[in-house]
């Protein structure tokens, strides 16, 4: 009997895998981790040093919505970064953006509400709605136009199943899929259009590699902009990000906010401050990331996946495994059980067509994907 909920929750698969890994490690194998999307740096030197000054004083808790200082810096990297002007009493700082999600779910949608989320996509999406009780609409995106999203899709979407919210990504996990501002504006229009309310997730915003990242900001108010310290900053661990609100839910977020998660950490509120003035630092990583990127993917298609052109963002590769295997999860556990390769299945962000489909992160050091590389290259042979 199978121990899965029935309403359609599902483990993260990335999580189960990097479990097995450690287990793997503890009996003393050698393991190559390219299955979670965690920055192998870790933050600046200054954002540690700005918490070990902080660390006897900073016990308590914050206002709800986070350190004024904090979201006053927010504001002005809308500002620097965006040319957009952002109230700070409109920013709320969360625990990662897992709270983030949460709070716009609850402020913006009436109980049960169908919000649409893109397919391939990041898992915690579906499961986070299904867990709330949300419904759930899949618009089901193809390798074919890089995995973009378009207006057109969604107005297909809503035509055959009206939903009244739409979680997006750019740049996307898995797939790395990155909109320029033509195609972000052809998505808010479309929103707009259908009354949808669009939750942008700008998670990975910074890792662009053809140009700037385009905020929803810069073209509407009514977005709900959710964004994390996670990626770009290397700071998963502390699971702290914010969010953008339209006046409206603003109120209404920040009292979800009181009563769910009374506030964000405050050790990690400092580090997010500190961390701000630190991008100098972050596009050193970066810069490392792109290195990577051409490592990977190269690689992989001197291997034999079908992986077409690098990815437009984020640090993952995803990867076709149809002249090896369709079974995703049992290629991963075999890749991870044979080759000591820890890589993440297409059915954790796919549930129709991810066991044609590996994830592969390269967040960690070139060294690490090399080896990983040599490791699958005699791996396949023997196979």
């Amino acid at each position: 009997m199978s121990d899965l909920p029935t309403d359609g929750l599902r483990p993260f698969q990335a999580m189960e895998i990097l479990k097995r890994a450690k287990a793997l490690e503890a009996a003393g194998r050698s393991i190559c981790h390219l299955e979670l999307g965690e920055p192998g740096s870790p933050p600046a030197p200054r954002v540690l040093e700005a918490v070990r000054r902080a660390l006897p004083d900073a016990q308590g808790y914050t206002n709800a919505k986070g350190l004024i200082g904090l979201r006053e810096g927010l504001a002005g990297y809308y500002g620097d970064q965006h040319g957009v002007v952002v109230d700070p009493e409109a920013i709320v700082c969360t625990m990662g953006s897992s709270s983030g999600f949460i709070l716009a779910f609850h402020a913006a949608f009436r109980p049960g509400a169908r919000i649409a989320v893109t397919r391939p996509g990041y898992p915690a999406y579906i499961n986070t709605l299904l867990g709330l009780g949300f419904a759930v609409t899949e618009i089901g995106l193809s390798a074919a136009n890089g995995w973009h999203l378009s207006g057109a899709d969604i107005a297909a979407a809503h035509a055959r199943e009206p939903f009244e919210g739409l979680l997006f990504a750019s740049p996307a996990n898995p797939t790395g899929a990155a909109v320029d501002r033509a195609g972000l504006a052809d998505i808010v229009a479309t929103c707009a259009r259908l009354g949808v309310t669009l939750i942008s997730d700008e998670i990975y915003h910074g890792l662009d590699y053809r140009g700037p990242s385009v905020s929803a900001l810069e073209l509407t108010d009514q977005a709900i902009i959710i964004n994390s310290f996670s990626k770009y900053y290397c700071m998963t661990g502390w699971r702290i990000g914010w969010m953008v609100l339209p006046e409206r839910l603003v109120r209404r977020a920040e009292i979800l906010q009181q009563n769910l998660f009374i506030s964000a950490p405050t050790l990690s509120q400092i580090a997010a401050t500190a961390a701000l003035g630190e991008r100098d630092y972050a596009e050193e990583q970066k810069a490392g990331y792109a290195t990577n990127r051409l490592l990977l993917n190269q690689g992989l298609a001197a291997l034999g996946f079908d992986v077409g052109r690098a990815s437009d963002g984020a640090f993952y590769d995803y990867a076709g495994i149809a002249p090896f295997s369709n079974d995703a999860m049992g290629f991963c556990e075999r890749l991870l059980d044979e080759a000591g390769v820890a890589a993440t299945p297409g059915v954790d962000f796919d549930r129709v067509d991810g066991n044609g489909y590996v994830r592969f992160s390269y967040a960690g050091t070139a060294a690490s994907i090399a080896q990983a590389l040599e490791r699958m290259e005699g791996w396949l042979k023997r196979r």
